[in-house]
């Protein structure tokens, strides 16, 4: 699976009393899917995952995999304390054809996760998982930073193809990336412009036309079935995938070497962060460097200060559903939410 661009790292909406409002994740993931980015994060940290329960983590799956485009790239979050549990919810994302697994470090017991630990895990579930497995690790929540040198041997396994990195070091990205850079390379579907393919696009164009003329309906005849309308496909050959996780130094890391980025900024403010990666791509540092500066102060106050519910109260702000994360997190107060309005004035979607 080709993981090149911006992914939001979407927030899960909830009513006032704290249960799951799906409506609601069905219009934000609606909504993303109609931007340029390629693809989304569901159930990351942004998505409150650890407040869910498992019958909870799959009703949020299967609801956002309705509601995405076809061609909309899609993540799960699945990361669990035990490596048995963390194979249930992967086995759901795909029987829900999502297609990558974002996997967070075990981290209850950590002093316990030691290298040996941390590779037995990945690999356990690597070996077993039907879907790509892209490493997670975010210091600052688990504790636990995942050793650039336990990535370099994961890197190797056929079925781990990316890291997630959330340390907000550009250092930590330039090793990574080099301490990576002799894992094979997977040849991967992408469309005609380099786009990544689907299982679900895929299934879609396959489907016969909808006014095809079934042969019962014509008395018997016998009709040939119409050919699948399948679009043309290339093949790109990619290697170990590194993605950063912070706004704030998306340019640089970008300028690096990382593939892409699972941003929690992007779940208010998709199209400001893609328009850094676009304009990288299109090779204009001006306007790269202008975008990015955009979002610095709005991306260190809302997601670095405030967090998820600075996050979900920006979400309010630009047209996807936020509201309230779940208790024990607090909602914002009135002055903090006109801190924040007046910061994304110009970070609007």
């Amino acid at each position: 699976m080709l993981l090149e661009g911006i992914f939001p790292a979407i927030t899960t909406p909830f009513y006032p009393d704290g249960r799951l409002y799906l409506r609601k994740l069905e219009h934000n993931v609606e909504r993303y899917s109609r931007t340029p980015v390629a693809g989304i994060a569901v159930l990351g940290s942004t998505g409150e995952a650890v407040m869910l329960s498992d019958d909870e983590s799959r009703e949020v799956l299967r609801v956002a995999r309705g509601a995405a485009a076809p061609e909309t790239v899609l993540i799960a979050g699945a990361g669990r304390e035990s490596l048995l549990e963390t194979l249930r919810l992967a086995d759901y994302a795909a029987e829900q054809q999502y297609d990558a697994l974002l996997v967070r470090t075990p981290h209850y017991y950590g002093p316990a996760m030691r290298a040996l630990e941390l590779l037995t895990y990945y690999r356990a579930l690597a070996d077993r998982a039907a879907l790509p497995v892209v490493l997670y690790s975010i210091p600052k929540f688990t504790y636990l930073e995942l050793p650039v040198e336990v990535v370099a041997e994961l890197a190797h396994h056929p079925n781990i193809i990316a890291i997630k990195d959330s340390s907000g070091s550009l250092d930590r990205l330039a090793a990574l990336i080099a301490a990576t850079r002799s894992a094979a390379r997977r040849s991967v579907m992408v469309t005609p412009i380099f786009q990544a393919v689907t299982t679900r696009s895929l299934l879609a164009e396959a489907e016969p036309a909808a006014n095809f003329v079934s042969a019962e309906s014509l008395g018997g005849v016998a009709v040939a079935a119409p050919a699948p309308r399948v679009k043309a496909m290339r093949k790109k050959e990619v290697g170990f995938q590194v993605l950063t996780g912070s706004a704030n130094n998306l340019l640089p890391a970008f300028e690096s070497g990382v593939s892409g980025a699972i941003l929690a900024f992007a779940a208010p403010a998709p199209q400001a962060c893609h328009e850094i990666y676009t304009a990288w791509k299109e090779n204009d540092p001006k306007v790269a460097a202008e975008k990015q500066q955009r979002i610095v102060e709005p991306g260190r106050l809302v997601a670095n200060q405030f967090g998820i519910p600075g996050l979900k109260y920006a979400c309010d702000l630009n047209g996807y559903y936020g509201g309230n994360p779940r208790i024990p997190l607090l909602p914002l107060t009135v002055e903090q939410k006109a801190e924040i309005a007046s910061i994304m004035a110009d970070v609007r979607n």
